[in-house]
């Protein structure tokens, strides 16, 4: 900021003088400029500072808001080092025109509201971005946690579905093992209940359990049957069997035999 423009007056705020602009109104700024001495038009940033202005033009408690001293609404300035009364230049200076009135309109005055300080404001920004990356970070931990878990899961698949598959690669090598020696309706009857009624025998089943039976005997084949071979009672085996293989006094015998 400048300095006083009164003449022979240097003094300004870098030396603790406080200073007053040149008033609006025309006739007041007609007597601050002719108490100056001064032939000269005054701008906005034309000053005069305290020292020019005696004790009675100050309002006794009233304080700008920067804190100084206030002027009175008419005060005018009276005290200069120059020589009096005023120079024939001064006092012949034209009247000041008055300017004419404009149509107020109201304006948002936004830059007059207290703004933060330069350290201020960056300590804000950093904590909101501090408190963005901790947002952010808390989601990349429970992203990665629930991650984790889905791998887990995942694994734990993988490794049930490699047993299943080497359980079915050992049933199918069984399964082919059996096959060797038993008929496909044999491989049923093994997963049905024992003693079920419900399995059907194929003739090539009926007459390999006849060999069977005149093998080992009537004794021997429901000993096989009780050890869980898949063979048919021995009723079935007569009732399917035809009369010329197996004749009445044969069967009666056999029957008798084994209590049937």
């Amino acid at each position: 900021m400048g300095g006083c423009s009164a003449p022979n007056c240097s003094n300004s705020t870098t030396i603790g003088k406080q200073l007053f602009r040149f008033p609006k109104d025309p006739e007041r700024m007609r007597k601050w400029v002719i108490n100056c001495r001064r032939d000269f038009v005054p701008t906005p940033c034309s000053r005069l500072c305290q020292d020019h202005f005696e004790e009675s033009q100050f309002e006794e408690i009233a304080r700008s808001p920067a804190g100084g001293r206030k002027l009175k609404p008419n005060a005018i300035p009276t005290l200069f080092d120059v020589p009096d009364p005023p120079s024939p230049i001064s006092a012949a200076l034209p009247p000041l025109k008055a300017e004419p009135e404009k149509e107020q309109t109201l304006v948002d005055h936004g830059y007059a509201r207290r703004q933060p300080r330069g350290g201020e404001a960056d300590e804000a920004e950093a904590g909101g971005q501090r408190n963005e990356e901790e947002i952010a970070c808390r989601l990349c931990q429970q992203y990665k946690a629930q991650l984790e878990q889905q791998q887990q899961h995942t694994a734990r698949l993988q490794r049930e579905a490699e047993e299943m598959k080497k359980k079915l690669n050992k049933l199918n090598k069984i399964e082919k093992g059996l096959q060797m020696f038993l008929f496909d309706d044999q491989i049923r009857a093994l997963t049905l209940a024992k003693r079920s009624r419900r399995a059907v025998w194929s003739q090539e089943t009926v007459l390999t359990a006849r060999r069977i039976r005149g093998a080992v005997g009537v004794k021997g084949y429901e000993f096989l049957r009780e050890l869980g071979y898949p063979l048919p009672s021995y009723r079935t085996l007569c009732n399917r069997v035809e009369p010329k293989m197996m004749g009445p006094p044969a069967m009666e015998e056999e029957v008798a035999a084994i209590g049937l």
